[in-house]
């Protein structure tokens, strides 16, 4: 019996085979987007270790950037405490310190730890039993997707089960203005950066759904931003319909969550598929550790 099945990360092509996924630091802007602060350590806690991983936790993209007074306040710390454990982690190379600023950024021990957790597959193990959920569910193909410059990567996925079906390539990528997946990641992205990601030129087509303009992008971001999902008719593939939410990390777009099959399949149950989906970004939100 020969299945249809399709590519990666979103609206993937379809092939036979055999059967056998803006503010500056320190404005009050980025400030009011901060998440709350994390709860207090639960007893048997070493306090020493845990402000040192509150003060790394306190980094995030919208955040880059602390000063020992700001730290201090964050965490209701006196300042001699922050100073001590930034100054540690500095020795470890987990921080450094601009000698002009005095002020605190990420070091090259938290780039180590990054490439380790992305070869061992951290975050897609978290969320493979909700992709399995969401499988048996729909029973269409679903897909993790992560950033990746300008692109998107399928990071985890598992096939769906029907006569004709994808196949997502773990490591494929996909640009990113081409689909659900990449509307979903994307829209959460400042303008100014989107305009420098995708360039001044019209943006490859793909077919005559192909969004290739900027503008009309940006409008598009606008409505996913509003609605909280995507839903994507054929874009990079003409055959597929898929529905895609995003996933967050620390307040950050870390990923999307993807539901992809035929179109006739997909577009019909769009509906049921699409509170599914947002459904398990919020989990996988949660497991993220947002």
């Amino acid at each position: 019996m020969v299945e249809a099945q399709g590519t990666a990360a979103e609206d993937g092509a379809m092939r036979s085979v055999i059967p056998g996924p803006a503010g500056s630091a320190g404005s009050p802007a980025v400030d009011a987007a901060d998440d709350d602060a994390p709860a207090p350590a639960r007893p048997g806690v070493l306090q020493g270790a845990d402000r040192a991983l509150l003060a790394l936790l306190s980094f995030t993209e919208r955040r880059p950037e602390w000063g020992v007074s700001e730290m201090a306040r964050r965490h209701g710390w006196d300042k001699a405490v922050a100073q001590r454990v930034l100054t540690t982690l500095v020795s470890r190379s987990f921080l450094s310190c601009d000698p002009a600023t005095r002020r605190y950024r990420l070091g090259p021990a938290v780039s180590r730890l990054a490439r380790v957790g992305e070869h061992s597959g951290v975050l897609p193990s978290l969320v493979r039993p909700i992709l399995a959920g969401l499988l048996r569910e729909t029973g269409e193909s679903v897909v993790l997707n992560v950033p990746q410059g300008a692109g998107y990567r399928c990071a985890a996925a598992v096939d769906g089960t029907g006569p004709v079906r994808y196949t997502a390539i773990v490591g494929a990528v996909i640009p990113g203005h081409a689909g659900a997946s990449g509307h979903a990641i994307f829209a959460h992205y400042p303008e100014a950066e989107l305009r420098l990601l995708f360039g001044a030129a019209p943006l490859q087509s793909f077919n005559d759904h192909t969004v290739t303009d900027i503008d009309t992008l940006l409008g598009i971001y606008a409505e996913v931003r509003e609605r909280g999902h995507s839903v994507s008719h054929g874009e990079y593939d003409e055959a597929v319909t898929a529905v895609s939410a995003p996933v967050f990390q620390a307040g950050s777009v870390a990923a999307s969550l993807t539901v992809i099959g035929p179109a006739h399949r997909v577009t019909r149950a769009a509906g049921r598929i699409t509170e599914l989906v947002l459904r398990g970004a919020e989990q996988a939100t949660a497991v993220f550790g947002s």
